[in-house]
């Protein structure tokens, strides 16, 4: 997949493709719908797809204080749109500076005159340029009007909204889904499990202490989707994912600044220090909380871990069953 960072690191090769614009945080079903249509379309007209995004997201920018969780960190993004099969993505720097393009201006520099886009597919309610005053009809008019003065104009479609049952798949309805621990809902509006991922830091060493030694993520995000104790997989370690239980949290019982992301992994003993993880989350324990000892901390994870442990036992279980070949 080829990274375009921003209309200056543009070739003479990326211009002709099929586009679609837009956040795509934690590229769920809908999402995926968009990009085969997207894919379908660029077979038929022999042209690659590109997915325009854009970095910081643009409500970061404008309100950074009221700004949503991130369902995906940029790499985590990046990711999931290779296993879609996008070919190309580029991220535009939304600052101060595109903020203050004027829609018509846009539409010419990135759409017409930088991409070459010949079909363009973007959701119902998208908006973009200045004051957000560009829209559908904008798009549809100066399409048709490049292409009608001789130059390579594009065609544009409108993604209607992808639902299930009679619910839109949004990344609100993720988000909503995991603020309220409903991880089952979450995995069905994404299609796929809800993980994260991080490079494992240092930590404060305090989990050796009590006997449960945890390997500490960064989650590069200013607000979490995700607080409190789960029962978890986590893949990067080879082979078959390995079975934890994790805190994602403030750690209140310490006094600790910020929310970390920390994995203690079931009979495991080596050293993670710098090793890139996904952590999948598969069942919410409880809320975070504070204890008034190390001791009564001690024990209550003790209760998680054996909690966690027998749920991803009896779900593995269920799994091999499910799969089990009949003779």
């Amino acid at each position: 997949m080829r990274l375009i960072r921003g209309l200056h690191n543009l070739r003479p090769g990326d211009r002709g493709c099929v586009a679609t614009i837009g956040n795509f945080d934690g590229v769920h079903l809908g999402h995926r719908a968009v990009f085969r249509r997207l894919l379908a379309r660029g077979r038929a007209l022999g042209l690659p797809a590109t997915v325009i995004t854009f970095e910081p997201q643009p409500m970061e920018f404008f309100a950074p204080d009221r700004t949503p969780a991130r369902l995906t960190r940029l790499r985590e993004k990046l990711k999931a749109l290779a296993d879609c099969g996008i070919a190309r993505v580029m991220i535009l720097e939304f600052g101060p500076r595109l903020a203050a393009v004027a829609p018509p201006d846009f539409v010419r520099r990135l759409l017409l005159e930088g991409l070459g886009v010949r079909y363009l597919l973007v959701g119902d309610d998208f908006r973009f340029g200045q004051g957000r005053g560009g829209d559908y009809a904008l798009l549809r008019s100066m399409g048709a009007a490049a292409g009608a003065a001789g130059a390579a104009g594009f065609e544009v479609e409108d993604q209607h909204t992808i639902t299930q049952g009679d619910e839109r798949i949004s990344s609100t309805r993720v988000r909503e889904a995991l603020a309220r621990g409903d991880l089952d809902q979450a995995r069905r509006l994404l299609g796929r499990p809800y993980r994260m991922q991080g490079r494992v830091g240092h930590g404060d060493r305090r989990g050796r202490t009590i006997g449960f030694p945890t390997a500490n993520l960064d989650l590069h995000r200013r607000v979490s989707p995700l607080r409190g104790v789960f029962a978890v997989r986590v893949h990067g370690l080879g082979g078959a994912p390995h079975p934890g239980v994790a805190n994602i949290g403030t750690r209140p019982t310490v006094g600790g600044q910020g929310c970390r992301l920390e994995v203690h992994l079931f009979d495991f003993d080596q050293d993670l220090y710098g090793r890139h993880l996904e952590v999948e989350f598969s069942l919410r324990l409880r809320d975070e909380q504070r204890f008034d000892s190390f001791e009564t901390l001690r024990r209550q994870i003790a209760l998680d871990a054996a909690a966690a442990r027998a749920f991803l036992a009896r779900t593995e279980a269920d799994a091999a069953d499910h799969w089990r070949p009949t003779l």
